[in-house]
């Protein structure tokens, strides 16, 4: 039945002609889109199987269209190839088809024209259909992609206007490249990148014409795609584009290249200057990415500016819509990526676009900018091939940790903790340009949370709705900034209490007037402090006033630490502590073993009289004291136990019910090392423990609230704190009756 219905349906097409084909005008009615469509397939099988109708017309018919008018039932984007005549694949008659025609069906150069033409056809015309028609070996994507291929995606100075029409349809030639692989061909990518630059056409539309979006949208206009096949004449209907639903979203009004900047934009004096009003922060984002697109599609609109511009800036001061944080990248020039004038944007730029080094001045910079000069958004910017994240990237992985012997190194090391981030996201099979491409993101949010912490001014002005904090990269290949939002950790990092950088926040002297500091904030000074440390940005200065306040006024620490004697771990240093702010009790291994009388009787006085609020217990990676107890107390199973006759080997041996701990814990297989390892965290929660099993004073305080305990490891490598929270046995040790530690029971009445 199907081949009958073919055989009749060829002699239909291909019956004799109409005696006289009747032309549209306007006193025809609108033909709906699939109607229209129909009439162009319908034609278009004519015309392949030799049997078109034609489109010979009378000089009435020809007046006919002059007197009422065209009102064409299709508009069609077309190659300008001359083997592809429109009409004719179409058998169509004058007044049917609403033609443009250009080399590559494409709306990237004229692309004013093209929308402006379309919007004539469908609004003043009546075209219910929007044909946007390819061809195969179109001359123009053949040529375009082998200028992508053979630069290898990199691009050059267009020296005329075809190689500038090449260049920009290369974006479709790296689409096809993607889409088809590394094996396909330079054939085979272009022949596939006819049909991506359909869609790449259809989406221009929608994306740039208000009034097609709307038109689409009420259903009154349908944007279809095609190619034309050179060798056998047939016309392969590709329908509507995949991206429709989500560019009817688009709210461009324009293609990039008629844009033209308002007073709203530009100002009242052609710049912006105090005299304008503040521009909210969604305008002032759409006013960075309407200027993006215009930049990278090579329509910028900035003008020279004149001297009245320049009188008005210094007559009516500044007044920037977007405060930015890029990169001093010669590459990535800010006011030119955005198609901004002078007085737009207030750009600052430092290697990496980091608040890592120079925090305050740049954190300061923007308080200024959002202060004084009313800015409402700031957009931290960074860019593809970073050459400082590159290298940070490189530096951690190397594993460098000395200190550093430049400023570059410096900067280098500060970007480390991005890099880390970085590399455990991703996990260790990531390639190097993987992480660098990555961390690139990763750097941009860190320096958007740096502001969100350090900065109330900034905070303050988020939290009303009077600031924006986003975030963008931009890409050296394309031009184009990928917009990210706003930070994922806003919400939480706008109920932070820091008011300064660090490098900025000077501390002063705690004396016994500044009262008790409750373990919370404690704890938070200790972390504040150790990341100072690690990052390389140590604030704290002893000053003669200082000395003098120490001394006429007495102490009022707000921790007290028991760490190790190593050498290798200054607790004052880790934690960057003035004088003042930590009590601290040291021997080798952070223990209670032995001296256990003078480590508890220390942290009562502590407690009690100064009011401390926090003990921390400090242990540290590569412990000599927990490494020799691990050794000692692994020989002594191999061999008969002899008495310690040095205090040293009383300590090692006093330790081994930790190592013991640490190899049940490991098991039977580990190494020594791997249970030294083990042992350090283990002795850091055995000495918490020793505080509240023996310690009734100690006990009552955390029982009440009133003291914390909490534990921690150094990592001499790293030189961060890992911070441990509690002991596990805390709920149940606070519950001990036990009165005094066992050296001291007898001293003080046999408890």
């Amino acid at each position: 039945m199907a081949f009958f219905s073919q055989i009749a349906d060829a002699f239909t097409l291909c019956s004799q002609p109409p005696a006289e084909r009747p032309v549209r005008t306007t006193a025809d009615p609108p033909m709906a889109p699939e109607d229209a469509l129909k009439l162009l397939k319908d034609g278009n099988r004519r015309f392949v199987r030799g049997c078109p109708w034609g489109s010979a017309t009378k000089d009435a018919a020809r007046q006919q269209l002059v007197d009422e008018g065209q009102a064409p039932h299709t508009a069609i984007i077309g190659c300008a190839d001359s083997r592809a005549p429109l009409e004719t694949i179409f058998d169509a008659m004058p007044g049917d088809i609403f033609v443009l025609r250009n080399a590559g069906n494409t709306c990237t150069h004229a692309e004013g024209s093209m929308v402006g033409s379309l919007e004539f056809a469908t609004g003043k015309l009546g075209s219910r259909l929007i044909l946007v028609l390819g061809h195969t070996k179109c001359g123009a994507i053949y040529g375009a992609t082998k200028t992508y291929l053979d630069a290898g995606g990199a691009g050059k100075k267009a020296g005329c206007a075809l190689e500038g029409l090449l260049q920009d349809l290369g974006s479709v030639a790296q689409v096809a490249a993607e889409e088809m692989g590394a094996g396909a061909s330079s054939d085979e990518v272009a022949a596939h990148a006819v049909k991506v630059n359909v869609f790449h056409t259809m989406n221009f539309l929608l994306k740039f014409s208000q009034s097609i979006r709307e038109g689409v949208r009420s259903g009154q206009i349908e944007i279809q795609g095609g190619i034309y096949h050179l060798e056998t004449g047939s016309v392969e209907f590709l329908g509507k584009s995949p991206a429709q639903k989500e560019l009817l979203e688009s709210a461009m009004p324009l293609p990039p290249s008629m844009v033209v900047p308002g007073d709203a934009d530009r100002g009242v004096h052609g710049v912006r200057t105090g005299a304008d009003e503040r521009v909210p922060s969604d305008l002032a984002l759409k006013m960075l990415k309407d200027g993006n697109e215009r930049f990278a599609v090579g329509a910028v609109t900035a003008s020279k500016t004149s001297g009245d511009m320049r009188k008005a800036l210094v007559k009516h001061n500044q007044a920037p819509h977007s405060a930015i944080l890029g990169c001093a990248d010669s590459r990535v020039p800010v006011d030119t990526v955005f198609d901004a004038m002078p007085g737009e944007l207030f750009v600052l730029r430092n290697a990496g676009n980091t608040c890592t080094h120079a925090e305050g001045s740049m954190v300061g910079s923007l308080e200024f900018c959002t202060g004084k000069l009313g800015t409402r958004l700031i957009l931290v910017l960074g860019h593809t091939q970073c050459g400082a994240i590159a290298g940070a990237t490189a530096t951690y992985q190397s594993g460098a940790s000395q200190a550093p012997g430049c400023a570059l190194e410096g900067l280098l090391q500060g970007l480390a903790s991005v890099a880390k981030e970085t590399s455990e996201e991703l996990g260790p099979n990531a390639s190097q340009d993987q992480l660098v491409s990555h961390a690139v993101k990763v750097n941009v949010f860190n320096s958007m949370n740096f502001l969100l912490k350090f900065s109330e001014p900034l905070r303050e002005l988020v939290r009303k709705g009077e600031l924006d904090i986003q975030g963008g990269i931009y890409h050296l290949d394309t031009g184009r900034v990928q917009f990210l939002g706003r930070s994922p950790r806003q919400a939480e990092l706008l109920a932070s209490q820091l008011s300064l950088p660090p490098s900025m926040a000077l501390g002063a002297i705690r004396t016994p007037q500044d009262g008790t500091l409750e373990p919370k904030l404690a704890l938070k000074n200790l972390k504040d402090g150790n990341e100072r440390f690690v990052v390389g940005a140590p604030i704290a200065k002893v000053h003669p006033n200082m000395r003098e306040a120490l001394a006429t006024k007495g102490q009022a620490p707000h921790t007290a630490i028991v760490g190790c004697a190593d050498s290798r771990v200054p607790l004052e240093t880790v934690f960057d502590a003035l004088p003042g702010d930590l009590f601290v009790l040291r021997n080798a291994g952070n223990t209670c073993t032995h001296a256990e009388g003078s480590i508890l009787g220390s942290l009562e006085f502590c407690t009690g009289a100064l009011k401390t609020q926090l003990i921390f217990v400090l242990g540290h990676t590569n412990c000599g004291a927990i490494k020799g107890a691990t050794a000692a107390y692994l020989a002594s199973k191999d061999a008969k136990r002899k008495k310690a006759s040095q205090a040293l080997e009383v300590l090692l041996s006093e330790l081994g019910s930790v190592a013991a701990e640490a190899q049940a814990q490991c098991g039977s297989k580990a190494t020594e090392e791997e249970i030294a390892t083990a042992a350090v965290k283990l002795n850091v929660l055995h000495t918490m423990n020793f505080l509240l099993q023996y310690s009734q004073p100690i006990r009552e305080k955390v029982r009440s609230g009133e003291l914390e305990i909490q534990g921690g490891v150094y990592d001499l490598k790293s030189g961060r704190v890992e911070f441990l929270g509690q002991s596990p046995m805390q709920s149940k040790l606070v519950n001990s009756t036990t009165k005094a530690a066992p050296s001291l029971q007898q001293a003080i009445g046999g408890a």
